[in-house]
């Protein structure tokens, strides 16, 4: 399968140390969000009983949370990388 190995090398591409490709994180929002959008749509329609509203929720907020959840994992990824980088600066300063 031609998608299946291009998204294993997506998947496996090294970036450094512990770090996420940006195709990656699109990705897991994109997985994320059918979960959650079916989630809200299931919570919509046993709140308000009706199918039309309840799809209509879900449809507004699955794109409102893909946003929102690449900015967010891309400044925990930003934050990562920094840490790590001063851990290795650390690791790598001996005392004189």
């Amino acid at each position: 399968m031609l998608l299946d190995q291009y998204l294993q090398k997506a998947f496996n591409r090294k970036q450094g140390p512990k770090k996420d490709s940006k195709f990656k994180s699109v990705a897991k929002a994109f997985s994320w969000r059918i979960l959650g959008t079916l989630d809200t749509i299931v919570i919509s329609y046993f709140i308000t009983g009706e199918l039309k509203m309840a799809f209509s929720i879900g449809s507004i907020e699955v794109f409102s949370k893909i946003l929102l959840y690449y900015v967010h994992e891309r400044i925990w990824e930003r934050f990562t990388v920094k840490k790590h980088a001063h851990e290795l600066e650390r690791s790598n300063s001996v005392p004189a």
